[in-house]
């Protein structure tokens, strides 16, 4: 397995959703041993990374490290657990997958004690309707195993063929396995580089409200999944495609682009035939608002790898894509602040 795909499968099969990112800041952690000049975590969780530079100018790379998961809410007295989401996940997507709550799976099903029962509730999904089992035998049982609070996420694995990598949480793992890279391969930077590995992005952009408070930057530049629309009756008004380059975003429905970012990107990516594609998403959003409003306000951009099936356990990408998002930011890096 290439360097890239052991890093990508590393990251994306660890189990941390929001509010519980613990476990991926430890893999990240691990990964950037020796590639940076120093880290801190502040006090909402966020991992923050620098490498110095010397233009006193500072660059400021965000990926958000945590993932989509579900909660336990209550548990009956025959064992069975009710959850409900955490970030954007729809029920007709967590029916009848594996979830991980820690060392123990589940599988989820939904209520019906008749066939005719069965098949409303699965026309009308809700997580009401949803339940876990997970073995147990009644509520004791269940408590010692998956006590109320506890959170679960997609029991997936990493799969690679060709150029495409399948995997739960690419989204945003794959944009902490840019990150990375990036610290990797670069020397030392003119600029200093900040890399922020985000908390709860999937809840509310929580840890980028916070994370570019005392730090500053001249610029913000988001890393993060975009969707595509590239699969049969895919939405006409959203052209990203995998395979075509990473995406300069322009807009989504949180946040626009800084026009001279957005500039120099382009510039940059034409100048070294970076494959890129422009990106105008006419849903979602990423760290790059929550940089925008800390403080005075930081200018911001977002710089996406096209991934499909987001927010499943199956959500995919291109190698290609990837490396060129790398390319790309490690260029803009080098030569965005001229």
């Amino acid at each position: 397995m290439e360097a890239l795909e052991r890093l990508v499968k590393k990251l994306t099969e660890v189990s941390s959703p929001s509010g519980r990112e613990e476990g991926i800041r430890q893999a990240i952690l691990e990964e950037l041993e020796g590639h940076i000049d120093g880290y801190r975590v502040d006090k909402l969780g966020n991992l923050i990374v620098w490498k110095a530079g010397t233009s006193g100018k500072k660059i400021l790379l965000d990926a958000h490290m945590d993932e989509i998961g579900v909660v336990v809410t209550n548990i009956d007295d025959h064992g069975f657990l009710k959850i409900d989401r955490v970030g954007g996940m729809s029920p007709y997507t967590v029916f009848q997958k594996r979830l991980r709550f820690g060392n123990v799976l589940g599988i989820v099903g939904v209520e019906g004690e008749t066939s005719e029962e069965l098949q409303s509730n699965i026309q009308k999904m809700s997580f009401e309707k949803l339940f876990v089992d997970i073995g147990a035998r009644n509520r004791e049982e269940a408590e010692k195993l998956c006590p109320i609070g506890t959170f679960g996420t997609f029991d997936s694995y990493f799969y690679s063929s060709g150029d495409i990598m399948v995997s739960k949480s690419m989204d945003d793992r794959i944009g902490c396995a840019v990150i990375v890279e990036v610290f990797k391969r670069l020397a030392k930077p003119r600029h200093s580089i900040f890399g922020v590995f985000a908390v709860q992005e999937e809840v509310g952009l929580i840890g980028a409200h916070v994370a570019g408070y005392d730090i500053e930057p001249d610029v913000a530049l988001a890393i993060d999944v975009t969707g595509v629309g590239d699969t049969p009756k895919g939405l006409k008004r959203v052209p990203m495609a995998l395979g075509k380059g990473t995406c300069i975003k322009v807009k989504d429905a949180y946040s626009i682009s800084d026009r001279k970012m957005i500039e120099k990107l382009k510039e940059l990516a034409e100048k070294y035939n970076i494959s890129h594609q422009m990106e105008v998403l006419i849903y979602g959003g990423t760290d790059a608002a929550g940089y925008q409003t800390t403080k005075s306000g930081i200018p911001s951009a977002t710089l996406s790898i096209p991934t499909r099936y987001i927010h499943t356990p199956s959500e995919m990408v291109d190698k290609r894509d990837v490396e060129a998002t790398i390319e790309l930011t490690i260029r803009y890096c080098e030569e965005g602040l001229e």
